[in-house]
């Protein structure tokens, strides 16, 4: 009778186990894709920002132009 209910309980573990191993697995996939999201908004932010100063640059550079004359 002893080794049965051992034998359960070790089933029983195992399961829990496994099912950790499940949840951390999916929480790193979850994990991974929002930092893969991060860097794409990161980039895009930049390639933003970049575009805006060029911007600038130019209005600037058209004022000092109209300035002049």
């Amino acid at each position: 009778m002893k080794p049965i209910i051992l034998v359960i309980a070790l089933a029983a573990l195992a399961g829990c186990g496994v099912d950790t191993a499940t949840t951390a697995a999916a929480v790193a996939a979850a994990k991974k894709q929002e930092i893969e999201q991060g860097k794409k908004t990161m980039e895009q932010m930049q390639q933003d920002i970049g575009k805006s100063m060029e911007q600038a640059q130019q209005k600037t550079e058209r004022t000092e132009e109209a300035v002049k004359y």
